[in-house]
């Protein structure tokens, strides 16, 4: 797919100047199954070579889903979390060499005496309960509020683990210093260390791969490309897609298309040279979170699309590229349902699974509204 024009969406879904008009509509066509439900704020979910789900909850719970038998109890052994404001047991992603080694990782908030940090873990799963706990990558980015943590996980095909770390919000300024973890994608091996070819090796953050990030929420490795895809909260406007390269600085909070909450200016600049723009950006913002391409059989007409859940806006939303890989239409699903998704896995059976985000969430089942 080649580099897509900046895109910006807006209610009334016209293009800014230069780039391709795309559209935006709303569909029922989908069929929805209900698989799963009283799940407490869930938040990240993986597939298990063998089908199985593992799927996260905010509080502090791991649960199984078995597709025969459903939802497990909580699993033993997970961590004590920080769970104040947006903090928690975030994402979950398996190790490349499961079926040998039976690892997984998530990302956490960490508590501590001086506040709490996003941490990676490493464990191994026994049918019921997480064994062999180890921290294998803490942020440094260590404060005393619970916002802004990131926390979306991605493996690559080299077996290199992305981690998306969040701005903590009031240190958003540390974003443009690569010195640090705030506001960043790391790149480390599955034993936490940084890789030897990242760009900012000799710093003193040397895990640090891109920077200039706000609070990251969708993280992805596109599934034939192999590029690294990201999708992150703006503040009142300007959500943004990106397209990932080493060493590139994503504009945060020096560039942004969105203001505060409370109207006041953050930046007057949308451009900058040396800084990225969005492949693609929401005004006013959806709140994206969790995001997929498109690779199964079951969708047919969907190949290489990408799927995106949108917290504000409560749907799962489609974008569609053309040849030229611009965003040409976003099509809305689930919003009868009003539900905030947070997170979206396409399965290995090409159906499409969705996480809802409150207090009796729920896993649910997409497929074609024909089947």
């Amino acid at each position: 797919m080649k580099r897509p024009f900046i895109q910006v969406a807006k209610l009334t879904a016209l293009a800014i100047a230069g780039a391709v008009a795309f559209s935006s509509q709303a569909t029922t066509d989908v069929t929805v199954n209900e698989l799963a439900s009283g799940l407490d704020h869930p938040w990240g979910m993986t597939f298990l070579p063998a089908g199985d789900l593992l799927i996260t909850e905010r509080s502090g719970q791991i649960r199984r889903y078995n597709f025969a038998t459903g939802l497990s109890a909580p699993l033993a052994g997970v961590p004590t979390v920080a769970t104040d404001g947006q903090g928690g047991l975030l994402d979950i992603v398996v190790d490349p060499d499961f079926a040998t080694n039976q690892q997984v990782y998530f990302c956490y908030s960490r508590p501590g005496d001086d506040g709490s940090s996003s941490s990676v873990a490493r464990a191994t799963l026994a049918s019921n309960a997480l064994t062999s706990v180890k921290d294998i990558f803490i942020a440094d980015s260590v404060v005393d509020n619970g916002f802004h943590f990131g926390c979306r996980l991605s493996f690559d095909a080299a077996e290199n683990l992305y981690v998306a770390m969040g701005d903590r919000y009031k240190y958003m300024d540390e974003a443009q210093n690569t010195d640090n973890h705030f506001g960043k994608i790391v790149r480390i091996t599955r034993n936490g260390e940084p890789l030897p070819d990242n760009p900012f090796i000799d710093g003193d953050a040397p895990e640090v791969f891109s920077y200039g990030h706000r609070n990251i929420q969708g993280l992805t490795v596109h599934p034939q490309t192999g590029e690294l895809w990201a999708m992150e909260h703006g503040p009142k406007g300007g959500d943004e897609v990106n397209l990932i390269n080493a060493g590139n600085n994503y504009g945060w909070p020096k560039i942004t298309y969105g203001i505060d909450y409370d109207g006041d200016i953050i930046s007057d600049k949308t451009a900058q040279e040396g800084m990225e723009q969005p492949v693609l950006y929401w005004d006013p913002s959806i709140a994206p979170s969790g995001m997929a391409f498109y690779d199964g059989n079951v969708f047919k007409d969907w190949q290489g699309d990408l799927l995106v859940g949108a917290l504000k806006f409560r749907h799962l939303r489609r974008i569609s590229f053309n040849e030229a890989g611009e965003a040409v239409t976003q099509t809305e699903y689930l919003r009868d349902r009003a539900e905030r998704i947070r997170d979206v896995e396409v399965g290995p059976n090409g159906m499409i699974y969705v996480l809802t985000d409150e207090g009796n969430g729920k896993l649910l089942q997409l497929l074609p509204a024909s089947k």
